[in-house]
């Protein structure tokens, strides 16, 4: 029985890095470039299950396939820590570091030795520690690529490495910072005034891919397998994919599993797969989209419950019985965390698949 190809797991990469072309072009002429380029500064944005994580991670493995040292971290408490020893670690097939503070002698050959004279260990700030080992990466002419997901601005650590790889940039360092998160959380990370500089960084957001890319990605990683699929059941996927990685990934790996002996994934093993995933998807990303929803913005979404496709915004504020502003910041605060999107100017439609549903469920249960 062939193994499954598809890794509809938070945190995997999956085989085929699919519709992210021109985003991993950028990057990898990026790690080529080295100190300077402006892409080695970037924020990435995107609802849930729109690849944030496997991006980040493709990322970090074309900057290793580039001479960097890669480190990935969440935006959670300890993650400073985490950046400095996974630094440390990275670093010791080319260092023999430590956290001395002094530089004794510098042995050059196909590995190379740094000793330090001061036995005292962990002198210094976080900011003098990691100077000092990028400093030291950076004479051999390796980059440093730390990469933060689910940026928290109510985090200090987010803000302090933010504010530090700013001290970074300054020093002409080969290093570089990509961070991933829901929009409304990079949004009040950028309203922060000590992190001001990120609001020059460039911004990827994550939307849909589109159906042709789905496809392929779809096809080719079934093929990779060492099955095939029909054009009939191929387009059934597709449709349910929805343009989202994540449930690409769910219907590829349900649809797989059905029959996973056959020569070929059928129309069958599709719908019983698209079933599944669809449980799945509602249970891993529906279910956590809906609970950080705030009383106002549930009142907002259940009003556009009343229109077939998309709502007109004067219509939303009538049905909630509120002024156009007050609909206004409900209006942000969901397309800020990728639920809706606009339609023009006075219409917005929802964004996340299977929400609409979901949503008309959960009302009906409550009554």
């Amino acid at each position: 029985m062939a193994t499954n190809p598809f890794t509809p797991t938070f945190g995997r990469i999956p085989l085929l890095m699919t519709g992210r072309d021109s985003v991993i072009r950028e990057m990898e002429q990026a790690f080529e470039n080295g100190s300077g380029d402006p892409n080695l500064s970037t924020i990435y944005t995107g609802a849930r299950g729109t690849g944030k994580t496997a991006l980040l991670l493709y990322l970090s493995r074309i900057a290793s396939a580039h001479g960097w040292i890669a480190v990935n971290v969440a935006a959670i408490p300890g993650m400073l820590e985490d950046i400095l020893e996974q630094t440390r670690q990275g670093a010791a097939q080319f260092l023999e570091v430590s956290d001395n503070p002094r530089l004794k002698g510098l042995t050059i050959g196909q590995l190379f030795g740094l000793e330090w004279d001061n036995p005292e260990q962990q002198q210094g700030n976080w900011r003098m520690r990691m100077g000092k080992m990028i400093s030291a990466l950076n004479d051999q002419g390796i980059g440093l690529l730390i990469t933060v997901d689910e940026v928290n601005s109510k985090l200090d650590e987010m803000v302090h490495l933010a504010a530090m790889y700013q001290h970074f940039v300054g020093e002409e360092r080969k290093v570089g910072l990509l961070l991933a998160g829901l929009p409304g959380n990079v949004n009040s990370l950028l309203r922060n005034e000590s992190v001001s500089f990120l609001r020059r960084a460039n911004q990827h957001k994550l939307s849909r891919i589109s159906d042709g890319d789905i496809a392929e990605g779809i096809r080719a990683t079934i093929e990779e397998g060492g099955r095939s699929i029909s054009p009939e059941a191929l387009s059934l996927a597709v449709e349910a994919s929805d343009g989202f990685p994540y449930l690409m990934q769910l219907v590829g790996y349900q649809s797989w599993s059905q029959s996973p002996d056959g020569d070929a994934v059928s129309e069958d093993d599709v719908r019983w797969g698209i079933a599944s995933a669809r449980a799945q998807f509602s249970e891993r990303v529906l279910d956590a989209t809906y609970y950080d929803l705030s009383e106002g913005d549930l009142r907002f979404l259940r009003a556009m419950l009343a229109d077939a496709r998309e709502s007109r915004l004067s219509d939303i504020a009538s049905r909630m019985g509120e002024a156009s502003n007050y609909v206004s910041t409900y209006k942000r605060r969901l397309i800020e965390q990728g639920i809706i999107g606009e339609r023009g100017s006075s219409y917005v439609a929802f964004e996340l698949p299977g929400f609409r549903e979901y949503l008309e469920e959960r009302f009906e249960e409550l009554g």
